[in-house]
């Protein structure tokens, strides 16, 4: 069955970077796209952008956008959050997430991983 296992939690302050991982197994990883969301407690889920099964393309929340970055290994089947400027309202539950197609849509998935805690404070 699919399983997808985010790593990389920590604390960071403000302006500073931090780096999530998701290790995915149970499908062929490079045919679909990947995203990231996040989850904040009484707000809901949001989503933080997505990636190109072949890498091609990618695309990013506004509320994100020139701050994250998103990449993917479809040999070591992994995609990577790189997160830099961090701000406290990117303190979240980050989620990766296999989409039901090869280009990414918001929400468009069918599967999650647990998820990995980010928290920006000084």
């Amino acid at each position: 069955q699919v399983r997808l296992v985010e790593s990389g939690e920590g604390l960071a302050q403000p302006g500073g970077s931090l780096r999530l991982s998701c290790v995915a197994s149970g499908f062929m990883f490079s045919d679909y796209a990947m995203s990231w969301a996040r989850q904040v407690p009484g707000k809901g889920l949001e989503w933080v952008g997505g990636i190109y099964a072949d890498s091609s393309d990618t695309y990013y929340a506004d509320s994100v956008k020139g701050r994250f970055t998103i990449s993917r290994d479809n040999a070591k089947s992994a995609v990577y959050l790189q997160m830099d400027r961090l701000e406290p309202e990117d303190t979240a539950l980050y989620h990766c997430t296999k989409d039901t197609r090869s280009t990414p849509r918001v929400f468009d998935y069918d599967s999650w991983g647990p998820g990995t805690q980010v928290t920006v404070s000084s």
